[in-house]
């Protein structure tokens, strides 16, 4: 195995690519309360809810530290490609990087290559699945590099939050904004922006009402961009992710879609409910 694909645990990894053998998740640390969880394979997303909803404690999530991403690297493979949460919203990106300059000093010729997503969650999985791709078309290193950085700014990512109750912890929803949602039902429609940071495009009152409004939006964009793949990452919500890809499909029926559950990270800032898109 020539190389390896290394992912912070915001990105979850599609059936697919967790069978390939080339693919590993780097865990951050949760924190609810008293609760702490390493968010890695033993994750449990229904134990994990049930400690955010039995709490008013805000949750908090920790990078990955150097060390960590230093064993990942140590996989006995000459090209390493790492992708971590957007630099803009997490200290995985600069984590990631140390440890990268650490190891080459003593491993000189191991090439390694971190990604600032500029996204999360399904957007890490979707640019992470286009390097493999990009290996199997036999490129070079540095061809794969300049094109999965391309593609990076090509990624749209859209999400919809059922539950707000997270972002009112951390003080994201304040006055008026928390007023009206917690009784008129607005829910607001978020996007990644290119630089990695998180905006808000639109609000709907009810959550079904935003999906709409969410789901003709990406129809439109997805047949303007002629997108081939679109990843949806669902927390506790697998009927609603089901439902939504056959109206995607209703519009837009070559699209490649695929369904993730959201790891630990993903969860807590998505919370129960939630669904997170990324395309390209």
């Amino acid at each position: 195995m020539s190389y390896k694909i290394i992912l912070d645990s915001c990105g979850e990894l599609t059936e697919e690519m967790a069978l390939s053998g080339h693919f590993t998740n780097v865990p951050l640390t949760l924190e609810v309360g008293e609760y702490r969880v390493v968010d890695d394979e033993t994750f449990n997303q229904a134990a994990f809810l049930n400690a955010v909803a039995s709490t008013t404690a805000c949750p908090k999530s920790a990078c990955p530290s150097p060390e960590q991403f230093m064993k990942a690297y140590d996989c006995g493979c000459s090209r390493i490609y790492v992708f971590t949460l957007s630099e803009q919203l997490s200290g995985s990106y600069n984590s990631a990087m140390l440890a990268k300059k650490l190891y080459e000093e003593i491993n000189p010729y191991v090439k390694i290559y971190v990604f600032n997503s500029r996204s999360a969650s399904a957007g890490e999985t979707i640019e992470a699945a286009k390097v493999m791709e990009f290996e199997k078309q036999e490129l070079s290193f540095e061809e794969i590099v300049k094109k999965t950085e391309e593609y990076i700014s090509s990624i749209s990512t859209y999400f919809v939050l059922e539950d707000l109750s997270f972002l009112e912890r951390n003080g994201r929803l304040t006055g008026v904004k928390k007023i009206a949602a917690n009784l008129l039902h607005i829910v607001p429609i978020m996007a990644g922006s290119k630089e990695g940071t998180i905006y808000q495009v639109g609000q709907a009152r009810g959550i079904n009402k935003a999906l709409t409004k969410l789901i003709n939006l990406i129809c439109e964009e997805c047949e303007k961009k002629k997108t081939q793949t679109l990843i949806i990452a669902q927390c506790n919500c697998m009927g609603r992710a089901l439902d939504i890809r056959e109206r995607i499909l209703a519009v837009v029926p070559n699209l490649k879609i695929v369904i993730n559950a959201t790891r630990g990270v993903s969860s807590l800032y998505a919370g129960n409910g939630g669904i997170i898109f990324a395309f390209d």
